[in-house]
């Protein structure tokens, strides 16, 4: 059987979450559902290159980006753990924020492990 997936916003994540217009919020939502049920689509891709690191992906006055990783280690459900987020012009993403969201990750696991 599967375990249902969840979605955990660490505090850089809903900091930028508590920001973003309500339009914008409620696209995020949406897509955070649509993931949440399996269901696949331009919203929630992984990105090349990377350690495993995801993006939610919104088009809203720009592209709002929400960067974020799985956890497949709980015995009772998969979280998708939102990292950070920004707002872009272009669709290139700057490799600071991926390099970011690599080393939240990185000692999301490590402090799990303590």
């Amino acid at each position: 059987m599967k375990k249902p997936v969840e979605i955990f916003v660490l505090k850089e994540a809903e900091l930028f979450i508590d920001n973003l217009e309500i339009s914008a919020k409620k696209k995020l939502f949406f897509a955070f559902n649509k993931t949440k049920q399996g269901i696949k689509g331009e919203w929630f891709k992984k990105m090349t290159g990377t350690n495993d690191i995801y993006e939610f992906r919104i088009i809203h006055k720009g592209y709002i980006r929400l960067f974020a990783f799985w956890d497949n280690t709980g015995d009772e459900n998969v979280l998708i753990v939102t990292t950070h987020g920004i707002m872009k012009k272009s669709e290139k993403t700057p490799p600071k924020e991926i390099e970011k969201a690599e080393k939240i990750q990185l000692n999301y696991f490590n402090e799990k492990q303590k």
